[in-house]
């Protein structure tokens, strides 16, 4: 037999893979990978991660740390991982406050958000309405009629002033012309006992948090703001079908590195996590906390970042909400 005869394109495509895959060997770190969670375990900021991580160990044979950094609205976490080495071996990985939100809340920051080296968003958890037991409404459009008809008399839970749901409450707000009561907690547990309770009347929690309720009779979700149903709650209207236009506001999980990271780096990183983010199995484990898996592009996720750090901006300056 005569023995087969490699062709120039296909020597030019072998040396091109041999490359390749010499480079990503040089970019794998010698030490272990920590992912920085700036908020306390248990949570789903907390849960996804700790998820991510098991995938990631086969990829990254120096081992995957996930570490909890909690305090000042994620900022004690982000400042540690701000001042880091750049060599991809510290990460952010966090919902949106430390990296979009909190540069608009806080006087002064000890680490300029604007800096971080975006590498891709892990997932994203559509915010909700969830209603207690005692408010007597049953859609979106009643809760709009009640609140005009009785203004400033309903409370609406919080995360915390700053937060995600405090924030989404404003937009609310803003774009109906009504006026509520704000009742902050320390997290999302307090503020979802006592709406079940029925202490306060509303919270606009994440997916995630109140479905288990919602499924189980204890609170009520009247709408998700989403452009679309949440594939776990498929009979739940969106903000927008039930005629409040504007009402887009989702929790999102990114992971973002120091500055000064290569940008070979950021995408070697973002790849190995879009790998892991497309396992059926992985998607499945998010989609039971509600969350969709996602794991963009360092591209997509630079302007995802951006776009929601200006919408933000605008709530916070029209609620004038500062915080020390």
């Amino acid at each position: 037999m005569t023995p087969c005869r490699m062709t120039r394109r296909q020597a030019a495509a072998g040396i091109a893979a041999t490359l390749l895959a010499g480079t990503a060997a040089a970019q794998a770190p010698n030490k272990p990978i920590r992912l920085i969670v700036p908020f306390p375990a248990g949570g789903t900021a907390d849960v996804l991660p700790r998820l991510l991580a098991e995938k990631l160990r086969a990829q990254f044979p120096a081992g995957v740390i996930v570490e909890n950094r909690a305090g000042a609205g994620g900022n004690i976490g982000a400042e540690a991982v701000f001042r880091a080495d750049p060599d991809g071996t510290t990460l952010l990985v966090s919902p949106p406050g430390p990296i979009a939100v909190n540069q608009h809340l806080y006087r002064k920051l000890a680490f300029d958000p604007a800096q971080w080296v975006p590498v891709t968003v892990l997932a994203t958890v559509p915010n909700i309405l969830a209603i207690g037991p005692k408010l007597p409404v049953n859609s979106v459009a009643e809760l709009v009629a009640y609140l005009k008809a009785n203004p400033g008399k309903v409370s609406y839970a919080s995360q915390g002033n700053g937060s995600t749901s405090h924030l989404t409450a404003n937009m609310f707000m803003a774009i109906t012309g009504t006026e509520m009561i704000h009742v902050p907690y320390k997290g999302t547990a307090p503020a979802l006992v006592d709406l079940i309770g029925g202490q306060v009347d509303l919270f606009f929690d994440n997916l995630s948090s109140s479905m288990p309720y919602h499924q189980a009779g204890k609170l009520r979700i009247l709408a998700v703001a989403d452009e679309q149903r949440a594939p776990a709650l498929p009979h739940v209207p969106t903000f927008t079908e039930s005629r409040i236009a504007g009402m887009n506001a989702v929790t999102w999980f990114a992971v973002v590195a120091p500055p000064g990271l290569p940008g070979t780096l950021a995408a070697s990183h973002q790849k190995a996590m879009a790998a892991a983010l497309a396992q059926a199995d992985l998607r499945q484990r998010f989609a039971e906390q509600g969350a969709e898996a996602r794991g963009w592009s360092v591209e997509q996720t630079q302007r995802f970042i951006r776009a929601e750090s200006e919408k933000w901006g605008r709530v916070v300056k029209t609620a004038n909400v500062t915080l020390d």
